[in-house]
């Protein structure tokens, strides 16, 4: 038993050498394109195993007391080397001491021998006890905390970071959740939702579980904690700049999203880009946009060579000083979350400017100069609002209210089409005050079926798509709906029509990539369209759908739905309809 574990380790110490040696010759190489792939593919699936293997390490530490090593054990295994023999290997078990050593515990070890921050020590302890078991205080081993989930972290087609990272958040509300039998029940149900996510959308999985957490958190504070909660406070100068931090209730949160997505688009007049710029001058004192330096002026304004001896010089044959620039519109598309910059088919806006230089000034920033440009705005005498101008949004925010689940009395029967799950209270806050939109998805209120009669998507039926699906298409896009395309999934060119039955959201990326024939749409009768990924990003083959705006009751509700249309569609007990490019 000894020899096995001394030749585990060798191979370990192998492993290492090995990486390193691959990574150096690699680092070097002239590699092409498949090759540099699949470099990414290995490095991440080993990655994937040293989380395993740094979880299991924890806990081999705190169940052997290896903090209690004498000094010469310590002194023994440095001696070690990259390259031990087994024997040398074998020889290195350590002796414990009951006498005053180095360290405290395991994480006293982990922080003082190995050089690991104090947080991630701590955090890999309580991913052992919740993944793989702990130690009582009698020294006798206990069973994982979260067993659903540590049958996930062994799953080598599962994502071993994401569990670990599903395993803290659980872990960071078990005080929360109480004692007996009631708390038993919850923590099991989180457990089951949570792997429920990690196991049919991991990219919306960790969105999703945070949700969860929050609504157990939330749901043990009254009102009166949470307004006492709120507020803008200053947090002081650091690093040459004073910082703020904002607490704000989740219904004010949908106004300043909705305030930045605007800022965010270059087609709105708040969003525009020169304006932006110039607005931001007036607080940084940097140059505004006009053509006072040769590196601000567009090609066919700078000056030619010859120029000062010509008189009423026309541009050159085909350069239209007031063309629009084909190349104009950046992509500011970030992922995790970040916005891109788009119009929504079916919105009249201002167009867009050529933005190239403007777009230094990246999206926190852009906020940050909507938000000043909003508190200094200056109303008319007549007390209306200032006009419009670069900077200065307005916000519209959309709360989808379904009767059913106010029937039933459940906790996510109001929701705003970015996802965010308002209180009764807030709901009937925005029921009094605001201005109310009926969106009408199966009905005949509003004309939403155009037919042949119109190519692009009317804005009553832009409305509908936010509100039904609130995103784009693609499983795991961030990209809110506002910041969307309308997309036809029966090509008017051959004779589609303009009706919400046969359109999606998409975001500029997946709209085009669609088009490209990179994914392709699927239409459900009696249900919403669906996606189905190329074979080498989905093995499986199973229709999916975007949950990341969802609540997670709902994310479950239609990962479930997703799961039997596909297990319909394969027995041929479903006609399903996959849209052309």
């Amino acid at each position: 038993m000894s020899t096995d574990i001394a030749q585990a380790l060798k191979d370990l110490a192998n492993a290492k050498a090995l990486a390193a040696s691959a990574t150096r010759r690699l680092a070097h190489a002239g590699l092409t394109a498949g090759h540099a792939a699949y470099f990414a593919l290995l490095t991440e699936d080993l990655a994937q195993e040293l989380t395993r293997t740094q979880v299991h390490a924890a806990a081999a530490l705190r169940s052997t007391g290896a903090h209690k090593l004498d000094q010469e054990s310590f002194q023994a295994i440095t001696d070690l080397g990259p390259d031990p023999s087994i024997e040398e290997i074998d020889e290195a078990k350590g002796r414990t001491t009951t006498g005053r050593t180095h360290f405290k515990d395991a994480k006293g070890l982990m922080t003082g021998w190995l050089d690991i921050p104090r947080s991630t020590a701590a955090a890999r302890l309580v991913q052992a006890d919740c993944l793989l078991g702990g130690v009582d205080e009698a020294g006798q081993p206990t069973a994982p905390w979260l067993p659903e989930l540590a049958a996930q972290f062994q799953d080598p087609n599962i994502d071993p970071r994401l569990v670990a990272s599903a395993a803290m958040k659980l872990h960071s509300v078990r005080k929360d959740l109480g004692e007996g039998n009631a708390a038993e029940v919850k923590k099991q149900q989180l457990q089951a939702e949570s792997a429920a996510f990690l196991r049919s959308e991991p990219k919306s999985a960790r969105k999703h579980i945070n949700d969860l957490v929050a609504q157990v958190k939330a749901g043990k504070r009254p009102l009166k904690a949470l307004l006492d909660g709120i507020g803008i406070f200053k947090r002081g100068m650091r690093k040459g700049l004073v910082e703020y931090l904002f607490r704000v209730l989740p219904s004010q949160s949908a106004y300043i999203d909705a305030y930045f997505a605007n800022l965010d688009n270059p087609s709105t007049v708040a969003g525009n880009r020169q304006g932006l710029k110039d607005v931001d001058a007036q607080f940084t004192g940097e140059e505004t946009s006009g053509w006072d330096d040769e590196g601000s002026k567009p090609d066919w304004a700078k000056d030619r060579p010859g120029d000062e001896d010509v008189e009423d010089d026309p541009p050159e044959e085909g350069l239209n000083p007031d063309a629009e620039d084909p190349h104009s519109q950046a992509d500011d598309h970030r992922p995790e979350g970040e916005d891109e910059e788009h119009q929504p088919e079916g919105d009249s806006s201002e167009p867009e400017p050529a933005s190239g230089e403007w777009e230094d000034l990246k999206p926190e920033r852009r906020r940050l100069v909507g938000f000043m440009a909003l508190l200094m705005s200056e109303r008319k005498p007549n007390g209306s609002p200032p006009d419009q101008q670069a900077g200065l949004a307005s916000s519209q925010v959309s709360i989808i209210l379904d009767w059913e689940k106010l029937q039933r009395k459940m906790e996510d029967f109001a929701v705003t089409s970015s996802g965010i799950l308002l209180s009764p209270g807030e709901a009937r806050t925005a029921l009094c005050t605001a201005g109310i939109l009926p969106v009408v998805l199966n009905g005949k209120s509003l004309p939403l079926d155009l037919g042949r009669t119109q190519r692009l998507f009317s804005k009553a039926q832009v409305r509908a798509l936010r509100a039904a699906y609130r995103g784009c298409s693609y499983p795991g896009c961030s990209m809110p709906a506002q910041r969307c395309e309308a997309d036809h999934l029966d090509p008017w060119e051959k004779g589609g029509r303009t009706d919400i039955k046969s359109a999606v959201l998409n975001c500029l990326i997946h709209h085009t990539a669609r088009h490209c024939g990179l994914f392709q749409a699927v239409k459900i009768p009696g249900s919403r369209p669906m996606v189905l990924l190329p074979p080498e990003l989905d093995p499986e083959q199973k229709l999916r759908v975007n949950t990341y705006f969802m609540t997670p009751a709902e994310a479950l509700e239609a990962e479930a739905l997703a799961e039997e249309t596909t297990a319909r569609w394969r027995a041929g007990l479903l006609d399903v309809e996959i849209a052309e490019p």
